[in-house]
């Protein structure tokens, strides 16, 4: 069936620029003014170091090495960012976000499903029995999604390549 996987892990962060320290232009209070623009806010991306890398140079290790969890290990190192960040008060608003990627567990490619107007369409149903939301990639794939919703087996012939 579908499996998902997450990776690029990172913090996306809204600072609203209200004096010049907000960008790190710190001492000029007492004699400069800032011009912003009408909304002054910036908004970055911060990333969590590697899970494998001790923060020393060159030397790190494999996230697998590490990690049984990787993809939780990531999401609370993230949220702990996201925690601190959130004490700023230059800070507007903190997102924890990742790409997902979803792929079909029997064959690896990418996990699409007929829509409902593909499924309407008998020219893109492998047969009669094609429904929304039926994967698209494999046999396999389409054999499990009906067993598990009491769909009819796919015939003999024809079929999903």
């Amino acid at each position: 069936m579908k499996k998902t996987t997450r990776d690029e892990w990172r913090v996306m962060v809204t600072v609203k620029l209200r004096r010049p320290a907000d960008l790190g232009l710190t001492g000029l209070d007492e004699i400069a003014e800032v011009i912003a623009p009408p909304t002054p806010t910036i908004t970055v991306a911060v990333l969590p170091r590697r899970l494998g890398s001790f923060g020393f140079g060159a030397l790190s290790m494999s996230d697998r090495l590490i990690s049984r969890d990787i993809e939780g290990d990531y999401r609370r190192r993230c949220e702990e960012i996201a925690a601190e960040l959130r004490h700023r008060p230059q800070v507007e608003d903190v997102t924890v976000t990742c790409t997902e990627t979803h792929t079909c567990s029997h064959c690896g490619l990418s996990w699409e499903v007929l829509t409902a107007e593909e499924a309407a369409d008998a020219s893109t149903n492998v047969d009669e029995h094609s429904v929304e939301g039926e994967p698209v990639c494999c046999d396999k794939a389409i054999v499990e999604f009906r067993a598990e919703r009491g769909i009819p087996a796919l015939a003999e012939t024809g079929g999903a390549a």
